[in-house]
């Protein structure tokens, strides 16, 4: 493969990513390539050292998602990261995927049910006194208050959880497949791996 086929597969498949890092990325393996000329090596051999370009484009990606969730922790960036893992087929999805829907399913329902409690335990504070809650006022309007607290303690135990569930996935992915980034900093051009 020579290095106009290399670079462009690459950067084909950081297209989504921001500007900025793409080029940078795309910087770093032309380095590779004039490093390799000056070393000698052939355009093939570099792009035989430096892998399949589809497959480091989703490994980039992937930990480019990592990244972003690990710094901005909100939903979109969860569902990046878990989208980008995803992508770099990282995950058995026979196995892994109805385990992975069955939870979040379920921590979809408690969601809902924490929504659900809160809005039942708002009604019951407002209306129990004029509609004869059994107890009184107060009795209604405690009632109410615990309601909506126990939705509110609910709700907070399922975003612990679901930030578990986004944590272990990314945890998962970087044990078995070990994204880019990390690796390289570990090799030297000197060890002929680039």
């Amino acid at each position: 493969m020579t290095r106009a086929e290399f670079m462009g597969r690459l950067r084909r498949g950081l297209v989504g990513m921001p500007t900025s890092a793409a080029a940078d990325i795309a910087s770093d393996y032309e380095t590779h390539f004039e490093d390799g000329a000056a070393a000698g090596r052939s355009e093939a051999e570099v792009a035989a050292a430096l892998g399949d370009p589809d497959r480091l484009a989703r490994e980039l990606r992937a930990e480019a998602g990592a990244q972003r969730w690990h710094q901005e922790k909100n939903p979109s960036a969860a569902a990046g990261a878990v989208f980008a893992v995803l992508g770099l087929g990282a995950i058995d999805l026979l196995i892994l995927l109805p385990i992975f829907m069955s939870v979040v399913g379920v921590l979809f329902g408690f969601f809902m049910a924490a929504v659900g409690l809160f809005i039942g335990g708002g009604a019951v504070m407002i209306a129990g006194p004029f509609a004869g809650f059994p107890g009184g006022v107060a009795t209604a309007i405690l009632g109410g208050i615990g309601l909506m607290a126990g939705a509110t303690a609910l709700g907070a135990l399922t975003a612990i959880a679901t930030i578990l569930l986004v944590n272990a996935t990314v945890w998962y992915a970087r044990l078995h497949y070990r994204l880019l980034k990390p690796a390289l900093g570990e090799q030297s051009p000197a060890d002929g791996k680039f």
